[in-house]
């Protein structure tokens, strides 16, 4: 089965509606003197109506991510699906993809989360190729249990060469059903991802949105879920395990509201 044919189940009937800004929350500046990237976090911010933030810069070597308690894995908890695991200033996948199974790796933040959501990461990304996909993915209103992943996926593969895709998908549960929101490569796949572009995606009231570097590029409607968390996942269908220190997130904040 080649690449094209694989993409086109993952991405069969709509894909992104869901990266949304930029908003790293412990480095905010002063509202007197700030740039514009600290303006769209603000605004971003007061739309979710944050509540709970967390932001992380990922100090520790840790396979599954960790920090604490503070996260679920997809592997150590939903067992199905691949853990997310850290080095100093990296969070990366564990798993190469089936395709089907479509066994991502995948960790939320533990702990009780308002319905409003936003999710934001700083993109990694080396020795980009179209000939294997690669995606990193922020999460929203997610729930990881036994053999369970529900909620929603905000997904950028990870090229910039024509070949990149954005969608939204929501994973109903069992591992291999998810259902895509979106059209296949909304706005065109966008701009691609570059190393140290920002991916941000909001969950307002059934709204679904996912930005890079601050622009909106797709956008869907669900009332599914309301429960959940934030959390990020990756992608790797046709490489090898060594390719997944390839991409992925050097920072992640999240935030949420009533």
């Amino acid at each position: 089965m080649n690449l094209s044919h694989i993409l086109s189940l993952r991405f069969a009937l709509a894909l992104p509606t869901t990266l949304l800004m930029y908003l790293f929350l412990a480095s905010c500046s002063t509202e007197g003197d700030e740039s514009g990237d600290n303006k769209a976090r603000r605004a971003a911010r007061r739309i979710a109506g944050q509540k709970q933030p967390y932001s992380t810069n990922f100090l520790a070597i840790e396979n599954p991510i960790s920090e604490g308690g503070k996260w679920i894995n997809g592997g150590a908890t939903g067992r199905d699906w691949g853990n997310v695991q850290t080095i100093p200033g990296l969070a990366f996948g564990t798993s190469v993809s089936g395709a089907p199974p479509f066994n991502d790796s995948a960790a939320v933040l533990a702990g009780t989360w308002g319905p409003n959501q936003i999710a934001q990461a700083t993109v990694y990304t080396v020795n980009q190729t179209h000939a294997i996909a690669e995606e990193v993915e922020l999460l929203l209103r997610t729930t990881i249990t036994a053999n369970r992943i529900k909620g929603y996926e905000f997904d950028y593969r990870v090229t910039s060469d024509g070949s990149q895709y954005l969608g939204i998908v929501r994973w109903n549960g069992p591992l291999n059903d998810f259902t895509y929101l979106t059209r296949e490569s909304c706005a065109g796949g966008g701009p691609g991802l570059h190393n140290g572009d920002t991916v941000m995606a909001t969950a307002i009231g059934s709204t679904l949105t996912l930005y890079i570097n601050g622009t909106k590029y797709c956008e869907a409607t669900d009332t599914t879920y309301t429960g959940g968390s934030p959390g990020m996942g990756f992608w790797n269908w046709g490489g090898t395990v060594e390719d997944n220190k390839n991409y992925g997130f050097t920072n992640f904040t999240a935030s949420d509201g009533q």
